[in-house]
């Protein structure tokens, strides 16, 4: 039986009218709730250090007033149905319980929030999303319990709070080895979302300018708006970004930060070319501006070796590089890191401290241990083969789509996990219509910055996480809306 905090007010007398006067006042504030069990009279007079019979004489007046019940050999409980007169009412409150509490809120970008969310849907189209389904659960739960038989016990504490030491030593040697990255500090984070709001409290202040790609990611843009920032859209062709219109940008604001996804861009998945790479990171060096490159599916690229990010060539240590392991295992991980100049690092880390001290150790340190082992980069081949060939699965059913008279056009993409789909006409209708038949998939409103610039002609198709049968039942229900 959980014990009772107890307020005893020393004016009423006798004790026992006391002690049921302190009863009842957990019963009305909820503290404690109808049916619930009470400690026995023995157990509550050791805590009370009274006699036993005077906490029997509280519960017999509390029974006669209806608060309480008793069963023989089941002990004292709240009554079922408690006396309606101030049942919910704190003494001496006066009128305050009949006035209504206003909180006072910042301004907060404001984050749409449907009754149904992308997993409630049979047929997910949603971008990003990995096979969760096929994660090899069995064969991490070794590693996870490696971590938990053999724990790096100072790890656990609060010290070394930019993460723990195995996942930081396999991250920096697979970013050195895979994507070219040398020479900068490896932050663990609770996800990319977590990183880019430490991004923007640590290097924004109300009123800057930050400059995002026109068709983006809103989670970013609510990060940088949070910091009281104010975005600009940098105009887009179909291979990558206006220099032009960014240099002007550049020009007319003290622009503060840009934000990129340039492997795959989120949503349209073109790459942005090496010419257009080395003429922005000029623009920043030349204006001072930092670049925040969000490299999060840079793992699944099936033409030919990827890109290097731009924080692989680096001199001025100008770009924040970050990434996720929610796109190579599951979003429920939260698991990412970001990857700064070590000038950069302190304070990086003294701000995270405020938010969050470090993310999970436990998770880190088994991830870890699953890199040292080699089973990771057997994992990234196997999803890499079965993305590729559900990517090449969604371009044949499109061609033949198409071949039936349906006006669309697309590019395949080179990697990533899904593809931006030109359907010409009603992208909004055909989301809503494709929502209606259990199919969740985005059209391209979700992804403006600039609202008039919506075509109604783009939706986004993510097709990692079904497989072929499954994906192919999803596209019939969609493209039901030209039969």
């Amino acid at each position: 039986m959980k014990d009772l905090v107890l307020t005893l007010n020393p004016e009423i007398k006798p004790a026992f009218l006391r002690i049921a006067a302190a009863i009842r006042e957990t019963i009305t504030s909820g503290q404690i709730r109808a049916s619930e069990g009470l400690p026995s009279a023995r157990k509550l007079a050791e805590q009370l250090k009274t006699n036993r019979h005077t906490i029997m004489a509280a519960y017999q007046e509390l029974i006669a007033q209806g608060w309480v019940s008793s069963r023989q050999r089941q002990g004292y409980r709240v009554a079922a149905d408690l006396p309606v007169q101030g049942s919910r009412k704190v003494a001496g409150a006066g009128d305050v319980a009949n006035k209504t509490f206003h909180w006072h809120i910042n301004n907060t970008p404001q984050v749409p929030t449907g009754s149904m969310k992308a997993l409630d849907f049979h047929y997910n189209f949603a971008g990003g999303l990995p096979d969760i389904e096929n994660f090899p659960f069995q064969e991490f739960k070794s590693y996870m319990g490696d971590s938990l038989t053999r724990p790096d016990i100072f790890g656990l504490g609060y010290g070394n709070n930019n993460g723990d030491d195995l996942f930081i030593e396999q991250v920096t040697t697979y970013l050195r080895r895979v994507r070219g990255i040398t020479d900068k500090e490896i932050i663990a984070v609770n996800g990319s979302q977590e990183a880019l709001y430490l991004i923007s409290r640590l290097l924004l202040k109300p009123g800057d300018k930050v400059a995002v790609e026109s068709l983006g990611y809103r989670p970013a843009w609510n990060a940088f708006k949070t910091a009281g920032a104010e975005l600009l859209a940098i105009r887009q062709h179909k291979t990558g970004i206006d220099i032009k219109q960014l240099e002007s940008l550049f020009k007319q604001h003290q622009v503060r930060l840009i934000y990129l996804t340039p492997l795959h861009q989120y949503p349209t998945t073109v790459t942005l070319p090496i010419t257009e790479r080395l003429a922005i990171y000029r623009l920043a060096a030349q204006y001072n501006v930092a670049i925040i490159e969000d490299d999060y599916d840079h793992e699944y690229h099936y033409q030919s070796q990827p890109l290097t990010p731009m924080a692989a060539n680096d001199p001025l240590g100008l770009v924040v590089y970050l990434s996720t392991f929610s796109k190579i295992m599951f979003p429920g991980a939260r698991i990412g890191f970001i990857a700064v100049d070590k000038s950069l690092a302190a304070d990086f880390l003294n701000y995270r401290s405020i938010v969050n001290h470090k993310p999970n150790v436990l998770m880190q340190s088994a991830i870890g241990r699953w890199m040292e082992d080699g089973a990771f980069e057997r994992h990234l081949r196997r999803t890499g083969k079965k993305y590729q060939q559900r990517r090449d699965n969604l371009v044949k059913q499109l061609k033949r789509y198409r071949q039936q008279g349906i006006a669309l056009d697309f590019h395949q993409p080179a990697g990533g996990m899904a593809l931006w789909l030109d359907i010409k006409q009603g992208a909004a209708e055909i989301e809503a219509y494709a929502k209606a038949r259990d199919v969740f998939l985005l059209g391209e409103s979700h992804f403006h910055l600039l609202p008039k610039n919506d075509e109604n002609r783009y939706i986004r198709l993510g097709f990692a996480a079904m497989d072929e049968e499954k994906l192919n039942q999803g596209l019939e229900r969609v493209f039901g809306y030209f039969s």
